[in-house]
């Protein structure tokens, strides 16, 4: 494996086996993200339900998903990750099969959203954790960028493949059960090659660590976190932000595009060009990664204040051209910030505790994305749009300002990491 600072990363051999599978498997998963709504729409075209099908798969991630951090420290991120990938594979089979056999149902179709939702609850935190451990220190920003923009281009490739594949109608108002069936199998079958191509992965070692019992393994990475003074900071300081952003975005701008703009096809407009943002921000995570090693805290701190000062501009347009040069813009600064804040505690935690560390930083953003939603809708009934996006941007500028004045915050650098430290003894 490739080991200096020179070696291009696209030659490591660990990393194009990585991207290569993961690419797949995140387009693949495209297909039954949009087809299990499909699913429960035609059997019932009942919004509540669906309602109930996205709560399932949601819900399991965000209650389990530090048990499967701890897993995945105690058993190895990519045995976890296999096991996982595995069984995604075998619930797709299954309801494919269900479907071609004509056994379609609600509640088949609620078995399979809660059986997703638990796998995934191991399945991520072990993939963001097996990184460190197969590409040389030095390289890490630049794998999470080209990672992490991989899944940008997937969302917004794959429901264009998935479209291809669902086309196929018995009528004009109802996807066919077989287009469904299709789908998933196209799915189940990118978790095998992925499956395949990551058994090709070498990791380097870790120290054996101590075996405490399950629950006090996941204690110790609680308190990991807790003892941490920065990364303590940093995860309650982004619980804010979550709370401030995703429900705008998710809730409140799908209405902006209905109330002012022209509807289904602005909103189009408005999500792709946000899109499009992430994915050049997480491409051009590489540029300045001296300064952020220096001024990780303050490059923080002002990004989320500029984010704050653009939402509130979002709530004044009238046009949809100006909602998506914000949203562009939007998309660029958090996708260059992402890749910055999971190499950032890539390389501050020990390998031994990244499975829980990045669990715990994930189910931030799991368990708070439907409350601030939620929150969201609620507010909408007494504010109008622009209000809200004015007041949402306002709190995440106080946030930004007030962690900058009463934290430490704006004084932390990014680590050297702790593979490279042991490398250089």
């Amino acid at each position: 494996m490739p080991t200096t600072a020179e070696s291009p990363l696209l030659r490591n051999t660990n990393f194009r086996w990585l991207l290569g599978g993961g690419l797949v498997s995140m387009l693949g998963d495209q297909f039954s993200m949009l087809a299990l709504p499909w699913l429960v729409l035609s059997l019932t075209g009942d919004s509540l339900s669906l309602g109930i099908a996205v709560a399932l798969m949601g819900a399991p991630r965000a209650v389990l998903i530090l048990l499967g951090g701890t897993i995945a420290d105690r058993y190895s991120p990519r045995r976890v990750m296999l096991l996982s990938k595995y069984a995604n594979a075998v619930i797709l089979l299954a309801l494919a099969g269900l479907l071609l056999l004509d056994q379609a149902s609600l509640a088949l179709a609620y078995a399979a959203a809660l059986a997703l939702g638990i796998a995934a609850a191991f399945g991520i935190p072990a993939g963001t954790a097996i990184l460190p451990q197969a590409v040389p220190p030095q390289s890490l920003q630049n794998a999470n960028g080209l990672q992490m923009g991989a899944r940008q281009l997937s969302l917004l490739a794959g429901p264009l493949l998935a479209a291809l594949v669902l086309g196929a109608r018995d009528g004009a108002q109802h996807t066919s059960m077989a287009a469904l069936a299709a789908a998933f199998a196209i799915d189940a079958l990118t978790f095998l090659f992925s499956a395949w191509t990551l058994r090709q992965v070498s990791l380097r070692p870790l120290a054996a660590a101590t075996a405490q019992g399950m629950w006090r393994d996941m204690a110790a990475g609680l308190a990991m976190v807790w003892r941490d003074l920065p990364l303590r900071s940093c995860y309650a300081y982004w619980a804010v932000v979550a709370f401030f952003v995703m429900g705008p975005l998710q809730v409140a701008l799908p209405v902006l595009a209905s109330e002012r703009l022209q509807g289904a096809s602005a909103l189009g407009l408005l999500m792709g060009a946000h899109g499009a943002g992430t994915l050049a921000g997480m491409l051009a995570s590489s540029l300045g990664g001296a300064w952020l090693r220096r001024h990780f805290g303050a490059t923080l701190l002002l990004v989320d204040a500029v984010v704050g000062l653009l939402l509130m501009a979002l709530g004044q347009i009238g046009s949809a051209w100006q909602g998506a040069a914000l949203l562009a813009v939007t998309g660029l600064l958090g996708g260059y910030l992402q890749v910055a804040i999971f190499t950032w505690i890539q390389r501050r935690v020990a390998p031994a505790m990244l499975g829980r560390a990045m669990a715990l930083f994930m189910g931030i953003f799991l368990g708070l994305a439907p409350l601030s939603a939620a929150a969201t809708g609620a507010l909408l009934r007494h504010l109008s749009v622009g209000e809200l996006f004015c007041g949402g941007g306002a709190l995440l500028l106080a946030a930004a300002v007030a962690a900058a004045l009463f934290t430490a915050i704006p004084r932390i650098a990014g680590p050297e990491t702790i593979t490279q430290t042991i490398s250089e003894k």
